[in-house]
This record gives structure tokens, sequence and C-alpha cells, in this order.
């Protein structure tokens, strides 16, 4: 069977990754790269002699020999870019978040199912041994109900010119928490602010409220003086954090906890118990998730098969963004989403409906006031 020809579109900030994991990945093969700055395409051709680089994207897609294009650009090109590959019959790999808007986000699904190609949107983090391993746990029932998902995620910079630090950072949890719960919002709640004038947002705390009782917080910046990519995910059973600049111990699993005593007899006393056990940080394969996520592409492509983050993911993220942004626009009001049954997972917990939800955010307002 022959390698998959796969044109890189983008060879700026993630652009050269893709391009040494495609070229590295068993049965692809890098056939072009595109990007409109001449001196990074000689980049290109000092460490891959034998790749075709040129200026013109359209010279890529008029090629019959390229099966598939993967888009590393700004995210205001994504759509037209990802449009134009479909359309020329080209399977395509898009760089996160997947469009500017969810209208566009359906329109790309449409021509993808339309002309029968493999749409991947590149959540990188779902690809990860340590996300692979959270969601084990939390699916094995280890963890029990999960009650909450408490992110950091901050550095200095990089300042985008033409997203808000939410889909820059925040889109990372939004994907994890898609993969490891299975379930979508059903409400969402975002602050943040702009420092420079003229320029998206640099700073946002953005929390989401499920169906199954959950919570999920993100903290996410560009302006912290040191850079922090910490998760904690608490369960009625045990308790994991993940640090993802951890070299070696990333996940560690906590057999810690809380209980109620519910005994009439004992109503003087405190209510709240507590359990502490042992911790153990399980063994992570060491694949670079880029690669990992590079085969799974090349898969889909010859098997005809969906990939992990597929168009359907990547709508759900891009909607998750615009409500998350609504609402931060708005002074953290909340915004409510279209809740898709077919979405949810493995929750056995009573689930709260929309108006329980309402009137748990009440209360929690009420509480603090």
């Amino acid at each position: 069977m022959k390698d998959i020809n796969i044109a890189v579109i983008g060879y700026g900030y993630w652009g050269p990754n893709l391009v040494r994991n495609f070229a590295e990945t068993p049965g692809a093969r890098v056939a072009a790269v595109s990007d409109l700055d001449d001196t990074r395409l000689a980049m290109v051709r000092r460490r891959f002699p034998g790749v075709h680089t040129t200026t013109e994207f359209k010279d890529l897609l008029n090629d019959p020999h390229i099966d598939a294009v993967a888009i590393a650009t700004p995210v205001h090109t994504h759509f037209e870019l990802a449009l134009a590959a479909l359309q020329a019959g080209k399977h395509v790999w898009v760089e996160k978040p997947m469009t500017e808007n969810s209208r566009q986000a359906h329109e790309l699904i449409d021509a993808a199912r339309r002309f029968g190609r493999v749409l991947l949107v590149d959540h990188t983090f779902v690809y990860t041994s340590a996300v692979a391993k959270m969601r084990e746990i939390i699916h094995s029932g280890e963890l029990g109900q999960v009650y909450y998902y408490d992110s950091i995620r901050v550095n200095l910079g990089l300042f985008q010119r033409d997203v808000s630090v939410i889909a820059d950072l925040a889109v990372h949890d939004f994907s994890i928490l898609d993969h490891l719960l299975g379930e979508h919002p059903v409400a969402v709640t975002s602050s943040g602010t702009n420092h420079f004038p003229g320029t998206p947002e640099n700073l946002a705390y953005v929390t989401l409220f499920y169906e199954s009782g959950t919570i999920a917080h993100a903290n996410v910046s560009w302006l912290a003086p040191v850079k922090v990519r910490q998760i904690l995910v608490g369960g009625s059973k045990k308790m994991i954090t993940y640090d993802d600049l951890e070299p070696s111990e990333k996940i560690k699993v906590y057999d810690k906890g809380v209980s109620m005593v519910d005994d009439p007899a004992r109503i003087h006393e405190m209510r709240v118990g507590y359990r502490t056990g042992d911790m153990w940080a399980p063994r992570l394969a060491v694949t670079e998730a880029l690669r990992a996520e590079s085969e799974h592409f090349v898969d889909c492509i010859v098997n005809g098969t969906t990939p992990r983050t597929d168009g359907q993911l990547g709508l759900r993220v891009v909607e998750l963004i615009e409500a998350a942004s609504q609402s931060m626009r708005r002074m953290g009001e909340t915004v409510y989403l279209h809740h898709d049954a077919r979405h949810d997972a493995h929750h056995d917990a009573p689930r709260l409906t929309h108006r329980a939800v309402h009137h748990e955010l009440q209360h929690s307002r009420e509480a603090t006031t």
C-alpha cells in the first residue's frame, strides 16, 4: 500500500512539529509545505530536501498526488482553507480551534461527509498518555462520581492577535473534559479582561456546569510570570492530579476523600469525615502525543474510520468558546447550552435538569452575597 502524501499549510509555530511527526510516521510522507514567508520555506528545504515548497497553497490543492492537507495557520483562515481542501478531495487535519464560529464548523462537517473525507481537529491533549490514563481511571469507576475538575493553564504570552485566551488555552480544557466526561455542559459562566486596548482578552476564568453534577473550572492567562499546566480532578472515591510540566510522574492518584455521617445518634458531632490513603503514580507511555495523533490520522484515512477528535468534537469545543466568550463580554452572565443527550456517557448519578442547574447557580450567587 502506498504512503499517504500529506501537505502542510503553515510553517510558523506549530507547522514544524507537524512536518517532523508526519515525516517520521509509518505510512505517511510529507509531500509539500506551503507558507507565505519564503524564509520559513528555506528552513524546510534545508531540513527536508525532498519536500516541495510553495507560497501558493492552491498548488497543493490542485496536485492529484496529495492525499491530505494539514492546516496550521491563524484561526481566521481555518474555514476557508479546510473547505477548499475538502472540496478538492483532500483529507483534512486542522489545528484547534476548528473554526471561528459554530456555523463554519457545521459547514466543514457537512463538507467532509459530502465528499467522504476524514476531518480531524488537532486537539492534541486527547492523544496524550496522561489524559488517556485519566479517562481510563474515571471510566473504570475507580474515582467514583466526578465532583469537580479544576485547571490552571497560565504563562507569559504567546499573545494572539485573532483569538482570546479562551480560544487559545481554555480550548485544551474543553477538549479534555469532553474526552474525560463524555457529556456536554448545560451552562457556562466566564469572566475575563483585556489589559491592552485593541487586542483580545488575555485573562479569563471559565466555569462549566454539567447535568451529572460535575463542575469544571479553568483559569487561563497570558500574563503569569511562570508557566503552569496543572489539573485536579476530584471524585467521591479518589482524586487525581495532573502536572503536564512534570517530567516523570505527570499523573498522581490519591486515595483521599470525604464522607458524610447521617447517623441520628451522632448528629451533634461533625458530620464530615475525612479519608486518607495511599498515593500512586501510574506508568505512562512515552510516545509523543503528536506522533500518536499523526498515526491515528493515517489509520483513519486508510481504514475509513472516524477520528477520535473529529469534526463533531471540534464543533462542541467551538460552541463552548462561543458561550464562554458571550458570558465574558456580559460580565459573567450565565449562558445555557443546548443539551445533546446522545453525547452522555457513563454517569450513573442523578442528573440535574436545566431548571435545577439554574436553581443551583442562583443559590450559589445568593450564598455569596
